[in-house]
C-alpha cells in the first residue's frame, strides 16, 4: 500500500465504518467470484456449494444455515429445495421439531463438492504465500471480532 494511500485513510468513526463496509463488500463480490468459478467445473454454484459446505458434518435445519451463513432462511429454503431435487441433499426428519427437516447431504452431494476440494486447496495455499498463514489468521480472527461486534450492537 502506498504511502499516499495511507494518508488517505479515513479516521473519524462514521468514515472508517464506511470504508470498512465497502472492503467488505469489495471482499464479498472477489469471494462470490472465485466460489462461482470453483464450484462450476462441480456442477454447483457458489449458493450451493455453501449450503452443501454447510451441512457436511452433521445434517442441519435450513433456519440453522441461515444463521450461519448469514442470509435468509428463505435464500437458503429455495437452494435446499434445489440441492435436493437434484439429489445433491435430502430431508431428514428433525426429533427436536417436527416441522423443521434436517437438510443432510447425499453421497451425490458430498461427492460434488470433495471435486471442488484440489481447487480450493491450490487457492489456499497461492493465498497463504501471498499473505502467509500468520496474516490470514489475523484476518479472520477481526472478521470474526467485527461480525461479533455488529450483531451485539444491531440486537439490543
Amino acid at each position: 500500500m502506498s504511502e499516499h494511500t495511507k494518508a488517505q485513510r479515513p479516521t473519524e468513526a462514521p468514515d472508517l465504518l464506511s470504508a470498512t463496509a465497502l472492503a467488505a463488500f469489495r471482499l464479498n463480490g472477489r469471494f462470490l467470484d472465485i466460489s462461482e468459478r470453483l464450484a462450476r467445473p462441480a456442477g454447483l454454484t457458489a449458493a450451493r456449494w455453501q449450503v452443501l459446505g454447510t451441512v457436511l458434518r452433521e445434517p442441519l435445519p435450513v433456519s440453522t444455515i441461515a444463521r450461519t451463513m448469514g442470509i435468509t432462511r428463505q435464500s437458503v429454503q429455495r437452494i435446499a429445495d434445489l440441492l435436493v431435487a437434484d439429489g445433491l441433499a435430502q430431508y431428514l426428519p428433525n426429533p427436536a421439531h417436527s416441522r423443521a427437516k434436517l437438510l443432510c447431504a447425499t453421497d451425490d452431494g458430498i461427492a460434488a463438492v470433495r471435486r471442488i476440494d484440489p481447487a480450493h486447496a491450490e487457492l489456499a495455499h497461492r493465498l497463504a504465500a501471498e499473505l502467509d498463514t500468520a496474516e490470514l489468521q489475523r484476518a479472520l480472527e477481526s472478521l470474526e471480532r467485527l461480525s461479533a461486534a455488529l450483531e451485539g450492537i444491531d440486537n439490543p
